[in-house]
């Protein structure tokens, strides 16, 4: 026995490895796919159906394996209609470039703390004077298909720009305004709705607009309820709620400073001076 195991382990290739943890790694990517959509409740049927193929196999049931057949063969078809958004998600998950954005880290560290700083006062204000609002932060997936819904303002960003744009009395309040590093690049856009049911029956438009950018880009969503004042974000498609100015604060640093640290310490070791 000691022996037939160890040849096994003997004749296990470093490829066969990789090989395995590639799998692994994929089979893991899909369930946790599965897991964050409306898949989980297909996948369920599947497993189902494949354990029926399987028993209609083992149990020679001609019929009922034909019909299952059939059924398997129009069902993959109908998959890739019904969950079409899901799928285009995931792909452009998968394509996007990089690992830092050049659009955030194009500013000096001391420009992105002033605009962290800006963008959190001006939700305190928000939140305390209960004014609705929706603001899009552009990382490494473009967001010009967005942009053009609205109006390019393409200003540096401040407190009093961000209150005027989401002022109930301004005629660019309604959408959502995209921050491009530290420019508000436009406002009034519109956004994508999730398709999502299990996000909150209480949760109106603004908040489901937030959560549908972040389902099909990787852009950080700040969202202020005009009913309640509460702080909200969207990342992934995930809705965080009832955040506090520190946590929002923190999420920002490790958007605007992280990376570019990252960056940074990257370059000196294998840039120019790193090579000598």
């Amino acid at each position: 026995m000691l022996e037939s195991l160890t040849g096994i382990f003997m004749s296990i290739k470093m490829t066969d490895v990789i090989d395995i943890g590639l799998v692994a790694f994929l089979v893991y990517e899909l369930l946790n796919f599965i897991r964050e959509t409306r898949a989980q409740q297909l996948f369920r049927g599947v497993l189902l159906i494949v354990a029926a193929f399987v028993l209609s196999e083992l149990l020679d049931l001609s019929l009922l394996n034909w019909l299952l057949t059939r059924l398997i063969t129009v069902g993959l078809i109908a998959i890739v209609i019904l969950f079409q958004p899901e799928i285009r998600r995931a792909l452009e998950q998968i394509g996007r470039r990089g690992f830092f954005s050049d659009r955030v880290l194009n500013i000096s560290k001391e420009e992105a703390y002033h605009t962290v700083n800006v963008i959190v006062d001006a939700t305190d204000e928000f939140s305390t004077t209960r004014t609705g609002a929706l603001m899009v932060i552009e990382r490494e997936t473009m967001l010009n298909d967005i942009i053009e819904t609205g109006v390019v303002v393409d200003a540096v960003i401040s407190v009093r720009l961000l209150g005027n744009l989401f002022y109930e009395g301004s005629p660019l309040h309604d959408g959502a305004v995209i921050i491009r590093g530290d420019k508000v690049y436009a406002a009034s856009c519109v956004l994508p709705l999730t398709s999502r049911a299990n996000i909150g029956k209480n949760l109106g438009t603004r908040h489901r607009a937030g959560v549908g950018i972040s389902e099909v880009s990787d852009a950080f969503v700040i969202i202020v309820s005009e009913e309640t004042g509460a702080i909200s974000v969207a990342q992934n498609g995930i809705l965080k709620r009832f955040l506090d100015l520190k946590s929002l604060e923190k999420m920002l640093l490790d958007i605007y400073i992280q990376p570019k640290e990252n960056k940074t310490l990257i370059s000196r070791l294998f840039g120019p001076k790193g090579d000598k």
